[in-house]
């Protein structure tokens, strides 16, 4: 499989130019033979766009996913991106996972939600995001989730073999993704793809390094603080390779955990 990680700002506000961004990166990673494309967190409204995220948020399968899922399916890959979803009076930080032939193929809904303003706006989710792609087991986080140990091994007991994030990081946290990425890939023996936000937002300044961690904990690919698109190979025989080295999966003791 190949991965693309779209880093950059989008537009704080606008979801048509959005999806309009969306679709731009969905054709030029088409052309790099991309299979699965991660943008950031909220990508559709913007992260840090208070009470305006209740105006903005749409149903699963409403007008904004059924548009991307047409660019899905015209560029033949599949998609990965963070919006406010709105179901019934709740609004969830949620992640719509789109197959490449435009299939709606799974919605994921944060459970950790960060700090007070996250708390406040939004309901947390209730499970675990896991769909095949490409013959690859995906599980999906968001942001914060990935900081929570039992999150990723969770679904890496499920079966999971890559880890797909989208996240919106912000200084002076930069130590998640240099330490804390390639921690998670290497304790579970799979591919995290976490993908970041770069500028500003009110009182946020993103701090970029959009980062794909492989099985051993290796940093396939790291981005700077620019807009990029960062792609890398996914080799599903590391996954094995890895495990007959370190066999934490195999070796846990459960009766013990609390």
């Amino acid at each position: 499989m190949k991965v693309g990680l779209y880093q950059g700002s989008g537009t704080p506000l606008d979801v048509t130019a959005n999806l309009e961004l969306l679709a731009h990166t969905t054709a030029t990673a088409a052309k790099q033979n991309v299979t699965l494309l991660i943008f950031p967190e909220l990508f559709l409204t913007g992260y840090n766009i208070g009470d305006d995220v209740k105006r903005l948020a749409e149903p699963w399968r409403g007008r904004s996913l059924q548009l991307a899922a047409e660019i899905a399916r015209e560029h033949h890959v599949a998609l990965l991106f963070g919006y406010a979803e709105r179901d019934g009076g709740a609004i969830y930080n949620a992640a719509a996972l789109i197959e490449a032939d435009g299939t709606l193929a799974a919605n994921y809904r944060k459970v950790h939600l960060f700090g007070a303003e996250e708390q406040r706006l939004f309901t947390p989710g209730r499970d675990w995001g896991l769909h095949t792609i490409a013959g690859v087991r995906v599980g999906i986080l968001i942001c914060y989730d990935v900081e929570f140990p039992e999150a990723v091994r969770a679904l890496a007991l499920r079966g999971a073999e890559l880890i797909a994030v989208p996240t919106a990081l912000m200084f002076p946290y930069t130590q998640i993704p240099r330490v804390l990425i390639p921690t998670r890939a290497l304790e579970n023996q799979v591919f995290v793809a976490y993908a970041n936000r770069i500028g500003t937002e009110g009182h946020l300044k993103y701090c970029g390094l959009s980062t794909i961690a492989d099985p051993d904990g290796k940093v396939l690919a790291q981005a700077g603080a620019e807009e990029t698109l960062l792609i890398a190979d996914l080799d599903r025989t590391a996954i094995a390779q890895t495990r007959a080295v370190f066999s934490y999966l195999d070796d846990r003791c459960p009766h013990l955990y609390d």
